[in-house]
């Protein structure tokens, strides 16, 4: 194992909505007996077995199950001599004594440096998700911002998964809002086009960004080809840290246009200087003298642990973001922390400068096993005095809050499912909620939507969307739709996992496969055809509500139906109505979303004389206006009117075709 990138596989991340899903607090699977004699002997023995075929060489070992499930991952440099400290009879945590006691076989990756294992373990940590180990709960990418190199002029985007296009990469950012924010900045001050190279090529007159003076134009020549790669140039600059060798070399030449008494251009140059200023100021929380560097900051109460990560690049705040590793009560943060950061950078690239809240084990081997991940040196540190620790402090106070706020998230959500179940006379409060809800106009682009939620909230990577394809329903029917929905879902489950009382399908996963309730948005008539869609499956254990408007579709006068129930409302003032309304809201966004994006496809693939009135001549003058499809759906009705041939009808016309909200 010569090259450690080159032999670990990479991580697989799952795919993630635009918007931040919340994180789940770890569950509290650890918090059982400890492990009986018996099985610890059993295990004990099952390791003292494998201690013979253990290597006295650096590497990786893996415990395992009798049912062939991963229980820890671990590194060594010596794997025989760890090994043999299992075997011992006492000198055991509560922790490791049920690991033993669960192990029946051990195998082993032997690796040419301990540093080389710690990579290695990382990545099968995150691979695996070992129930013994800390887990990283890391359910979505980072965005970048990205600019791009293979144009004549490069244009600036963000970025979000696989770096498949030709450019430079700039990251990572907290947050897409953060992003936007830092894009819409360097526009200002480095005049950096961020249209597609699709609008590039089609512009004929300078777009409206060009006339605020957030680009320079190079699309229609407003600016040479040797100037906005001076430009870009810059942009590179500033985004790789120099940013005050680029803040100097504006102002020289600010003055010189001054001296020279080229006032336009200085004026320019005054307006940029102006922009870099905004940015380097609207930071909050900085980091002086230093470019790039994250800092880490842990936080435990309640058995529960929290990070606060905040990032530094180009010495500029890019945001900060919270994690809830799933770990052991019993490991304190400074542990947490330690196995946290390898995970981290398992598939992120690494800064220069780490800076922790806690004195972690291992800390220069695990800035050596960075350095050759990223091919520079890597300093790891645990500030004590000065700007740095005054940093730390805020990133410690931040995870203190945050992980109040979802301790304090979790409690008023247990007591909310508490109420649901009494509300609809449920045995138990609900672990699994699922809600549907449809989405279309007069039949067309009809999508059906599951959301779901539980004791930590809405859980998006469990949504769903289900595109109806029955070829003979019809048209805008609304029950038919449900039944196809339901029926579609619940087969599969049924296929899949035919026990109702089925546990979570993996250690990681807090919900149960089936859900303890199925809201439906609508009135009898979709009780009615839920209830049809899962007889005809055999399915009758799960509690069914349908959730109708009030009149006027007044929030607070909703009426609820229930098989063998009067159609009955709650309070207007309870919490849990609140609570109800919540998730027919998502369940309804999330249609609605899933429809327009639908929608958007289709009117891409037809084009605009899909919209009655519209033909080949009012969509070139359209498109030749606006330049894309995009800008003509956010214009306004005013702004439609302004193009040669769209009257006033028309425009409200094309207006509202893209802005039906869908049933």
């Amino acid at each position: 194992m010569s090259d450690p990138k080159k032999n670990i596989e990479p991580a697989i991340e799952p795919d993630a909505d635009e918007d931040d899903a919340e994180q789940a607090l770890p569950e509290s699977e650890f918090v059982v007996e400890a492990a009986d004699d018996q099985s610890l002997a059993a295990g004990r023995d099952a390791i003292t077995r494998f201690t013979k075929l253990a290597p006295e060489t650096p590497g990786v070992y893996r415990m395992i199950g009798a049912t062939g499930d991963v229980l820890y991952v671990g590194k060594a440099k010596n794997i025989k001599k760890r090994i043999i400290a299992y075997a011992r009879p006492t000198g055991h945590v509560s922790r490791i004594e049920r690991m033993i006691a669960a192990t029946a076989t051990i195998e082993f990756v032997s690796t040419a440096t301990e540093t080389e294992a710690l990579l290695l373990e990382a990545n099968l940590i995150k691979r695996l998700r070992p129930r013994f180990n800390v887990l990283l709960r890391d359910d979505k990418s980072f965005p970048y911002i990205l600019l791009t190199g293979d144009h004549v002029s490069p244009q600036i985007s963000k970025h979000r998964g696989a770096r498949t296009r030709k450019g430079d990469y700039y990251g990572p950012f907290a947050s897409v809002w953060a992003v936007n924010r830092t894009i819409t900045a360097l526009e200002r001050a480095f005049l950096i086009r961020s249209c597609s190279d699709a609008v590039y090529e089609s512009r004929t007159r300078p777009c409206l960004l060009h006339q605020i003076k957030r680009c320079s134009a190079p699309c229609t020549g407003e600016v040479s080809h040797a100037d906005y790669a001076a430009l870009v140039g810059e942009a590179r600059a500033f985004l790789s840290g120099r940013s005050q060798a680029v803040r100097e070399q504006l102002g020289v030449e600010m003055d010189q246009a001054a001296n020279a008494l080229d006032f336009e251009r200085a004026a320019v140059l005054r307006d940029r200087l102006a922009a870099l200023s905004a940015i380097q100021s609207q930071q909050g929380v900085n980091l002086r003298g230093v470019d790039e560097a994250d800092v880490f900051a842990a936080h435990q109460e309640g058995g529960f642990t929290c990070i606060e990560v905040f990032f530094f690049r180009a010495g500029q705040n890019w945001g900060n973001r919270a994690y809830f590793p799933r770990a052991d009560r019993s490991l304190g943060p400074a542990e947490v922390l330690g196995e946290f950061l390898a995970q981290f950078y398992d598939d992120k690239p690494c800064p220069r400068c780490i800076l922790l809240s806690h004195e972690i084990a291992e800390r220069e081997l695990l800035a050596e096993a960075l350095a050759i991940k990223e091919g520079h040196k890597v300093e790891i540190g645990v500030p004590r005095r000065g700007e740095r620790k005054l940093v730390l402090d805020q990133a410690v106070a931040n995870a203190r809050e945050a992980l109040g706020r979802k301790l304090a998230d979790t409690a008023s959500q247990q007591r909310l499912l508490a109420g649901l179940a009494a509300a609809f006379g449920l045995p138990k409060p609900p672990q699994r909620i699922e809600v549907y809800d449809n989405s279309h106009i007069q039949g067309t682009n009809a999508v059906g939507a599951m959301i779901v939620a539980g004791p930590e909230g809405f859980r998006k990577n469990q949504y769903r969307k289900f595109n109806i394809r029955s070829p003979d329903q019809s048209p805008g029917d609304d029950l038919a739709m449900m039944r196809e929905v339901l029926g579609r879902r619940f087969k599969r489950l049924v296929n899949e996992t035919p026990d109702p009382n089925a546990p979570p399908a993996s250690e990681d996963d807090a919900l149960p496969p089936w859900p303890d309730l199925v809201i439906v948005d609508g009135g009898e008539g979709q009780l009615t055809a839920a209830r049809e869609a899962l007889a005809a499956l055999g399915v009758d254990a799960v509690a069914l509500v349908a959730i109708a408007k009030g009149p006027d579709r007044d929030a607070g006068r909703e009426t609820f139906h229930q098989p063998g129930r009067t159609p009955f409302r709650l309070p207007p003032r309870d919490p849990v109505l609140y609570f109800i309304q919540r998730l027919r809201d998502e369940a309804h966004r999330f249609a609605v979303g899933s429809h327009r994006a639908r929608r958007r496809i289709d009117i891409r693939e037809a084009g605009l004389q899909e919209i009655p009135g519209v033909g080949p001549h009012r969509k070139r003058a359209l498109l030749r206006h606006f330049g894309t499809l995009k800008a003509i759906e956010r214009a306004s009705a005013g702004d439609l009117m302004q193009v040669s041939g769209i009257s006033a009808d028309m425009a409200r016309r094309i207006y509202d075709y893209f802005h039906q909200a869908g049933r």
